[in-house]
């Protein structure tokens, strides 16, 4: 493997190294009494600050023009954004960063789902009044396609299938502990109130992976019209931020909950803003733009190992057979999507180079005998 070749690789461990360590940190910061409205509110507003100069700087010269539907979209993707995060970290508190790491490999099994479901019901309605998408209806429905016939839909749907039952197993079935850090033992009211915790916290961060799902989709939907993508990430850690306060200002009454002390608070929003947000989205789209999307995906599930053993290790959690079983199957329903996606794309591929050669035949002599002259 050549310099070259080795930067994407090494790009994608160290972004996938920033997730986990997002994730352990939140934990960390909300275990120490910071709830996750105030987290959500410091990390986005750290990272709108960075994004700011950075985002219009970089497309000084090609910023589309920012007009009322526009605004509109950032306004829906910032929302659901923000109750990503929100259930999201709520569930990582109620549980353990593992798992978070593990149900974040349902996210393309539900976006697949949801994007079917846009092909059935045609929700998008909102959004065409919005004036938000610039495709004709037909090319928006190549967003995902379920044709029966073909071996990659089966394969996309029965991964689907496979991740959440992964998800339930994880959620529902702890089993005995495999790997643990020396800690006293429990009361056996604690242990069940853990129990209800865990399945809580599953719960939520499959509400997250839903959420996320649809935020894929929508910031999809936004770049096909406004293809400036440092300024959508900027406009929607800005409306996280204004959604974040608004909620704090009815909901945290108390001022210590606003405070940064002790240290791993401020820590916890320094990193989420430079490195959860900067850093890692700024890799994982060059990766994407470099590599392709099959590539980025096949480190998501680098991710369960990293934070399994970080948690245990600094988190003094416990790896249970249930998150082990339960991420073994989530895993191989996710790389079954994956395969299915990238069986897809090169079919497409293949097509439009048959028709490139077909239309190119059908040219009449005379015309392409003119053309040569």
């Amino acid at each position: 493997m050549g310099l070259k070749a080795a930067v994407p690789f090494v790009g994608m461990v160290m972004a996938e190294c920033a997730q986990v360590g997002l994730m352990i940190l939140s934990k960390a910061a909300m275990s120490d009494g910071m709830t996750n409205f105030i987290f959500v509110l410091y990390s986005n507003a750290l990272a709108s600050l960075i994004l700011l100069p950075s985002s219009f700087f970089l497309h000084r010269s090609e910023r589309p023009p920012l007009t009322f539907p526009i605004l509109c979209g950032f306004f829906l993707l910032g929302l659901f954004g923000w109750l990503a995060q929100i259930f999201g970290y709520a569930g990582i508190n109620l549980s353990s960063a593992t798992l978070g790491t593990a149900m974040l490999n349902l996210i393309p099994g539900l976006t697949f789902i949801l994007a079917v479901a846009f092909r059935l019901t045609s929700p998008l309605d909102f959004a065409y009044s919005l004036n938000l998408i610039s495709m004709n209806y037909d090319e928006l429905l190549m967003m995902e396609k379920l044709d029966w016939r073909s071996s990659s839909a089966l394969v996309k749907s029965t991964g689907t299938i496979v991740s959440v039952a992964g998800a339930f197993i994880v959620c529902y079935y702890k089993g005995p502990p495999l790997l643990m850090a020396p800690s006293t033992s429990k009361l056996p009211h604690e242990l069940l109130s853990q129990q209800q915790n865990w399945i809580i916290g599953g719960l939520l961060l499959a509400v997250d992976c839903v959420m996320a799902s649809a935020w894929l989709i929508i910031q999809a939907l936004i770049l096909k019209k406004y293809p400036a993508g440092l300024i959508v990430v900027f406009f929607y850690c800005f409306t996280v931020t204004i959604l974040s306060t608004i909620v704090c200002l009815f909901m945290e009454r108390d001022p210590g909950a606003w405070s940064l002390k002790p240290t791993v608070r401020w820590i916890a929003v320094v990193y989420s803003g430079v490195f959860g947000s900067a850093f890692q989205v700024g890799v994982s789209t060059w990766c994407l733009h470099k590599t392709g999307p099959v590539f980025v995906a096949m480190f998501k599930p680098l991710g369960i190992v990293i934070a399994a053993a970080v948690s245990i290790i600094c988190l003094r959690d416990t790896l249970y057979l249930g998150s082990l079983v339960g991420a073994t199957v989530i895993v191989i329903g996710f790389y079954s999507v994956m395969w299915g996606k990238a069986k897809e794309e090169k079919v497409g591929v293949d097509y439009g180079v048959r028709s490139s050669e077909s239309s190119s035949q059908k040219v009449p002599l005379l015309q392409s005998h003119a053309e040569e002259t």
